[in-house]
This record gives structure tokens, sequence and C-alpha cells, in this order.
């Protein structure tokens, strides 16, 4: 099933308001791997990650899951059409939570721009230089990227604040969803 995009001339100013997510592939030595992530809109922070050697919902469920358990609820999560993020077992998963769900319209790339950036970032900062030979690597790897990129790298838009600085500074009240 297709959503509207809600985002459109939307004032976004807050953590916790707009959620993002997308998937992208991962070279290793021999084959690779998908990567998906959840960012908060606002503050570019990585609420939660996970890889996968298929392209089954379950990884993605599994990462949208955690970022609500660690974070809250957004008002709104927003994707691409992606099989994953249409099949019922993300889209219910939001629902039972009350989050509003906005969808790109096809070929609209620039919906998700944030975490476009992120991919580049994570493949020019890490992925490429790092050359990972396998899963449990490229796990290991970005775990440490995640946590230097979230608590440590600064943003110049921020004012030269990292993700962490924002989302909290924007978030006085964290509450973890029942």
């Amino acid at each position: 099933m297709k959503y509207p995009y809600l985002l459109r001339g939307l004032e976004i100013t807050r953590a916790n308001h707009v959620w993002v997510a997308d998937i992208t592939y991962i070279p290793m030595a021999k084959g690779f791997c998908y990567l998906m992530a959840v960012m908060d809109w606002v503050s570019r922070m990585v609420l939660a990650w996970r890889l996968s050697n298929t392209l089954d919902s379950s990884f993605c469920v599994d990462a949208l899951e955690e970022a609500i358990r660690r974070y809250g609820c957004p008002e709104i999560f927003n994707t691409d059409q992606g099989s994953q993020f249409t099949a019922e077992a993300f889209t219910g998963t939001l629902r039972s939570k009350s989050i509003a769900i906005s969808m790109d319209g096809k070929g609209r790339w620039m919906d998700n721009v944030f975490i476009e950036r992120l991919w580049k970032s994570v493949k020019y900062e890490d992925i490429y230089l790092k050359g990972y030979g396998s899963m449990a690597e490229v796990r290991k790897g970005l775990a440490a990227y995640f946590m230097f990129y979230n608590e440590k790298r600064w943003h110049q838009n921020f004012d030269r604040k990292t993700p962490a600085m924002v989302y909290f500074s924007n978030q006085p009240q964290r509450q973890a969803a029942a």
C-alpha cells in the first residue's frame, strides 16, 4: 500500500517530529550486505541501524522497534516506497504506535536527502577506507562509526554541534514508547 507524502510545506523544527529511514548496500571483500538506518530529521542523529544479507523487512522492523524503544515515537515516519517499508510488518508497527506514515513519490530522492547524505558519509569515511571482509567486521566497524557520527562528528549546519547534542537539546524529556 502506498501512503501520502506528508512533509511538503511542513516546518520541521524539533526532535522526534519526523524520522526517516532508508536502505543502502555495503560492499565487502567478497559480496555485500544491506544497511538500514533510522534517523531523526532535525538532528540527523542515527537512532538505530541494522545489517542484513537479504532484503526482507524483518531487519527494518528490528531497527524501527529499537529506535522506538530507545527514543520514543516520532509524529511522522518518512521512507521511500520500497517493499520493506510498505510491508505490513513495518507499517503495522508504525500504525500500532499511532505514527503517521509518509512516503516519498517515485524518483523523489531529495525528499530523504539527509539520509542520502548519511550514506555518502558512511561509505567515504568508513566502508571504502576499511574494506571489510565480513558482515561481522562491518557490524563492528559501523558500531564505532555511528558512535563517532552521533557523538563526536560536528556538523557545519549545526554550528559545530554533533547530532546527539542537537537531538538532546531539542528533546526536553525523553520517553520510551509503551
